[in-house]
């Protein structure tokens, strides 16, 4: 820290893939929480929103909620964040049951926590605050955690810019995907559609692959192979319900 700068101004460090996700206690709207100590054994997809009482957020929590018993189904919790106070957050999702339809959806109640944080503690730690985009509102910041709290996927939208939420579910059953079958997935994939498997660890293996000796492993070349998991499969395999 050079003598200009103060604590209040020392860069805290973005968390990375691969890296525990850091741990808070935070006031939400469903109660205290210890993030991620109370999620251990669950997936959870943290994330933020610039404001309450905005119209692009608005939308995204109507989706979240609207697809949160389909989350649940691959062991996944909802945990959500922006800079507002717990009374802006209740008023916001009270009137968002009572007021709003949106594709449809309409007296939506959302029942996942919501964390306040007005101090932009959690935020800063997270990287959900870019002052190139805003220096008082989070990002759409997104951050998948695994069981064991780890960060697995970060994402990042611009304020302008609502989430996908099918790609949000479709990364959940992706990362779920690759950790029960040892194998990894291709662009676009969903279950059912054929997977990548590891390149091989030696010639012998990566020859048996190239003559079709290993079954059910179509290989393109040496370093691109794929083989078959059957929706069925897959489900079998990470779903909890």
């Amino acid at each position: 820290m050079t003598t200009a700068e103060t604590p209040a101004q020392t860069a805290i460090p973005m968390p990375r893939i691969g890296d525990p996700a850091p741990a808070f206690t935070a006031v939400t709207t469903q109660g205290t929480i210890n993030f991620p100590a109370d999620y251990k054994g669950k997936w959870v997809i943290l994330f933020s929103h610039p404001a309450d009482f905005t119209p692009v957020c608005t939308s995204e929590f109507i989706t979240f909620a609207s697809m949160q018993e389909e989350f649940g189904k691959y062991n996944t919790e909802l945990v959500g964040l922006s800079v507002d106070g717990l009374y802006s957050h209740i008023a916001w999702l009270r009137t968002i049951k009572d007021k709003i339809t949106f594709r449809g959806m309409s007296d939506v109640e959302v029942t996942f926590p919501l964390i306040e944080d007005i101090t932009m503690e959690v935020a800063r730690r997270y990287g959900m605050i870019m002052p190139g985009e805003d220096s008082t509102k989070a990002v759409r910041g997104v951050f998948v955690v695994d069981p064991a709290g780890i960060i697995r996927t970060m994402i990042y939208y611009p304020l302008s810019t609502g989430r996908n939420f099918d790609e949000l579910l479709r990364v959940i059953k992706s990362l779920q995907t690759a950790d029960a079958f040892g194998v990894a997935t291709p662009a676009d994939w969903r279950p059912g559609e054929p997977v990548i498997v590891p390149t091989a660890g030696s010639c012998g293996v990566a020859a048996d692959r190239m003559s079709g000796a290993e079954e059910g492993v179509e290989c393109e070349d040496w370093f691109f192979c794929t083989k078959q998991i059957s929706e069925e499969d897959v489900e079998k395999a990470i779903r909890v319900d």
